[in-house]
């Protein structure tokens, strides 16, 4: 408690202050400052987010911007325009005006009596995106950024599509976005225009999965904010940090190749979440770790970071499948640059049923997947939560194509993204591939390793895909999620393919049956030799934080989830009931500083008969609260999506109630163009 109280006596708190555009639109932030700054200037740290910095994130927030304020810096956690207390709408994610507003804060922040000049930017998720888009606008007071869990890429390595194919994920994280852009700001912080202002956001909400299913292949709209299209373009610091659990770890060895400015990386055994709260661990001194890169490039201290290797990465040691991990067993691991000269192929054939390295006479190989394939894939993007780590593989592999090597005579460690090549045949015109890379223990178990996706309409690129000709053999090549896993002697390699992968992505438009040319086809896998540097390794420090917000859970509502399969008609159904995990676990919870009592629910199930891709549907349910004496907001959004052949049809629903009252309400029904999808 006394330790407590020392972070918060060093620091002075600013619960909101106003930033105005050029336009006029006032953008929020909530703001930490060393008690020392207004007479001797610090350097700033900028998060920029949607996500409700009053309420929602606040007790996420307060441990790491009071941590950086008591170590020497003004934390600056701001809203973005259409969000939480800032004025305007959100109407899409990573706009040209969100980086627009971005760089006028910086320079806003640059200019502050109590910053140096110097502004640091950083963030996880959304806000490892835009410091990415913005550093690319060369802010000239922006001297560094550390950015978590985001891609340069966002049509390829992003929530929407993944090797073309339609992730479910674009349709769950775009209701979850709707809903967020529906809630309004806080009258203790806007006054009396609270209510003019929510009604504004409600008269323009847009459906976010149905905007995004608008540009099914690599357009303009996603080139718009991937900075891959320009790696140049970032000339200051950047510190890319992320986990082999979470669902963006391949941006990170692409950012250390493709940038040229001063830059790190590191990839630690976690999901989405910041290393110091890393599940699975072992969790890390983030906070520490980041105030040594602060340090370095905002303050011109020698820390000695920029001395240390290039890219730092946790090398898994091989467990058995399971749907958590507390901790997942390993080493820190390192490489100077990359592509590393440390690793190098080794390319396994696929012959009839097995993996060996020399080829055999070539068979063709037919199968059709079950359309419930997949079902043991758990989610696409981890946060941490009980049950959404990949499970046995088996059953999966059981509606698939399976490859197996012999035994491991020893053992191998794999470091970047296996490559499947194949030579293969499909009897209809769009058609998708999932690759999975699986260690199979001695007892029979398989854990996925790895995987990856490919409509094969995309064989030659997202931007123009091309329809398949029924009967045609083709040479395709499918790079898998990049990984570093450890593989014991006595265990085989297992590669799996198949033609579906639900609930991951939407399936193809009719049952494909694909073939697959033995004695040509190939994987290959990035093999790691031990390197003097791994023993060099100083430990990272144990994980440190300041302290948050006192809060309270009013009523708790575990995670569940469940898989139910019909016998009589093979409809399989995926349920899953989430509070939002944003307190703790609770579904309603209270905030004793602001007075303020919040909740947060979300239901999702995914739906498909065995043997009909058209009978896939997803469906989400989602509520909201916010209540404060007489002042009480309930949200509720329903989305659902199905399609036909030709269409994807999204429908949806949002209810608006304050006090009991609904004052405002939307449905949608869209119907949007099936391209090669």
């Amino acid at each position: 408690m006394n330790e407590d109280r020392d972070f918060l006596d060093r620091i002075e708190e600013i619960e909101n202050t106003w930033i105005d555009m050029p336009d006029g639109c006032r953008i929020a932030a909530r703001i930490w400052l060393p008690r020392t700054a207004r007479a001797q200037p610090v350097p700033a740290i900028l998060e920029y987010i949607p996500y409700r910095k009053r309420d929602f994130m606040r007790t996420r927030d307060e441990p790491i911007h009071r941590y950086y304020a008591a170590h020497g810096y003004a934390a600056v956690r701001v809203d973005v325009r259409g969000s939480g207390d800032s004025g305007g709408v959100l109407d899409d994610e990573y706009t040209p005006q969100e980086q627009e507003d971005a760089v006028e804060i910086i320079s806003w922040l640059a200019n502050q009596s109590w910053c140096s000049g110097a502004v640091g930017m950083m963030g996880i998720s959304w806000g490892g995106f835009n410091a990415l888009q913005v550093a690319a606008r060369r802010p000239p007071a922006l001297r560094a950024i550390v950015t978590l869990c985001s891609t340069d890429d966002r049509y390829a390595d992003d929530a929407h599509y993944m090797g073309g194919c339609l992730l479910n994920e674009n349709m769950q994280w775009g209701s979850i976005l709707t809903l967020y852009s529906a809630l309004p700001p806080d009258p203790e912080i806007v006054g009396d225009d609270w209510r003019e202002m929510w009604q504004q956001r409600l008269d323009a909400l847009e459906p976010f999965p149905a905007v995004w299913m608008e540009h099914q292949w690599r357009d303009e709209y996603w080139k718009q904010g991937s900075v891959c299209e320009d790696f140049d373009a970032i000339q200051c610091p950047v510190y890319a940090i992320g986990g082999w659990a979470d669902g963006y770890s391949n941006a990170i060895p692409r950012l250390m190749e493709g940038l040229s400015c001063p830059r790190k990386g590191l990839i630690g055994p976690w999901a989405h979440t910041f290393p110091h709260d890393g599940v699975p661990g072992p969790s890390i001194g983030f906070l520490q770790e980041t105030i040594r890169w602060w340090d370095t490039w905002l303050k011109d201290a020698d820390t000695g970071i920029m001395g240390e290797p290039m890219l730092r990465i946790w090398m898994q040691e091989s467990m058995p499948p399971q749907p958590q991990y507390a901790e997942w067993p390993g080493r820190w691991v390192a490489e100077h640059g990359w592509p590393s000269t440390n690793v190098t192929p080794m390319v396994l054939n696929l012959n009839a049923n097995h993996l060996s390295e020399e080829p055999e006479e070539p068979v063709e190989l037919s199968f059709s997947s079950p359309q419930s394939t997949g079902v043991r894939s758990g989610e696409w993007c981890g946060f941490g939560a009980d049950g959404e780590m990949p499970r046995d593989q088996r059953p999966d592999d059981g509606g698939s194509l399976v490859f197996e090597s012999d035994p491991l005579e020893e053992r191998i460690e794999l470091l970047g993204a296996p490559v499947v090549e194949l030579d293969l045949c499909v009897d209809k015109p769009v058609a998708l591939l999932a690759a999975r890379l699986g260690d199979v223990a001695p007892d029979g178990s398989v854990l996925r390793v790895t995987y990856g996706l490919l409509n094969l309409t995309h064989r030659n690129g997202h931007e123009l895909p091309e329809a398949l000709v029924p009967g045609q053999w083709y040479r395709v090549r499918v790079q898998l999620n990049d990984i570093a896993q450890a593989l014991p002697a006595g265990h085989r390699v297992r590669l799996s393919l198949s033609t579906a992968y639900w609930p991951i992505a939407w399936p193809s438009p009719e049952a494909v049956q694909m073939t697959v040319r033995t004695g040509t086809s190939s994987l290959s896998l990035p093999i790691r030799r031990p390197a003097r540097v791994d023993d060099t390794l100083a430990d990272f420090a144990p994980p440190e934080s300041a302290p948050g917000t006192a809060h309270r859970k009013l009523r708790a509502m575990p995670m569940q989830r469940r898989i139910e399969i019909d016998l009589a008609t093979n409809e399989m159904v995926y349920s899953l009931i989430s509070d939002g995990g944003e307190l703790e676990g609770a579904s309603l919870a209270r905030i004793e500083e602001i007075d303020l009592e919040l909740g947060y629910t979300l239901a999702k199930r995914y739906r498909i008969i065995e043997n009909d891709p058209l009978s896939a549907r997803t469906e989400l349910a989602q509520t909201a609260q916010l209540r404060r004496g007489d002042w009480s907001i309930r949200l509720k959004v329903d989305t659902n999506m199905s399609a036909t052949e030709t269409t994807f049809r999204f429908a949806g629903s949002m209810s608006a109630e304050e006090r009991g009252t609904e004052v405002a309400s939307r449905t949608w029904e869209i119907d949007i163009p099936r391209r090669l999808i």
